[in-house]
This record gives C-alpha cells, sequence and structure tokens, in this order.
C-alpha cells in the first residue's frame, strides 16, 4: 500500500494538501531524474493554505491518480468556461478557481452533508 507523505515535507500552498499518497518506488525514481516532490512542484493544480488546513483537519488523503482526476476535472470546467467550480469524488468536495488552477476547500463525507455550496458556477462529478 501507498505510504503518505507529510505536507510539512512539501511546499504548503504550491503542492499542498495535507497527506498524499506517495508511490512505493519514488526513492529509487529519485535517483532517475524527478523526484516525488519535484513531481508534485509540476503539477498543474494549487491548494490554497486553507485547503490544506482543511484536509488536515479532515484527515482526507489524496493519491497521485486522485490528483490526476482533479487536474482533470478542472481541465474539462476550464472548457466551458467555469470560474469557481465544485469538484465532487466519491466522499469529498472541493471547491476550486478554475482561472488559477487552485483548490481553495475541501471537505469530507460527513462534511458535505445539510451544506450549501456558495459562489460557484459550475460542478464537476467524478464517479
Amino acid at each position: 500500500m501507498n505510504s503518505p507523505i507529510k505536507v510539512g515535507q512539501l511546499y504548503p500552498g504550491r503542492i499542498g494538501p495535507s497527506v498524499l499518497a506517495q508511490p512505493k518506488n519514488s526513492q529509487a525514481n529519485a535517483g532517475q531524474g524527478t523526484s516525488f516532490k519535484e513531481m508534485l512542484q509540476d503539477r498543474l493544480v494549487h491548494f490554497s493554505n486553507h485547503a490544506v488546513k482543511r484536509l488536515e483537519q479532515r484527515g482526507i488523503e489524496l493519491k497521485p491518480e486522485q490528483l490526476n482526476q482533479i487536474e482533470s476535472a478542472i481541465d474539462s470546467a476550464a472548457a466551458k468556461g467555469a470560474k469557481d467550480s465544485l469538484i465532487l469524488m466519491k466522499d469529498m468536495a472541493l471547491i476550486v478557481n478554475v482561472g488559477n488552477r487552485t483548490v481553495v476547500t475541501a471537505m469530507d463525507g460527513n462534511s458535505m452533508k445539510d451544506n450549501v455550496f456558495t459562489q460557484i458556477d459550475s460542478a464537476v462529478i467524478i464517479s
């Protein structure tokens, strides 16, 4: 199983989520040109400090494949002209500023219940 990396080991705000699942062979790959940290720096999605804090508080972990799904969802929203989008994934919701590709906040399934999402102009549902 993937072992998580704490965000304090990374670059808060730029990379972000509180815990990212690290591929098993990332240390082996570090000698082959790109480390896991460098790979995350090159991601096309950023996390605000607020989003990082919410992910930590709520114990939400993101795996590399989930980051890929988030990037694709942002691309889809941007293609439709969205500015601020709600991205719904299995048991989490993210509010994203599409223009600067930044996750503004995140919540888990329990936090989503009985909530009203405001100041969004679109929603992307990832199954």
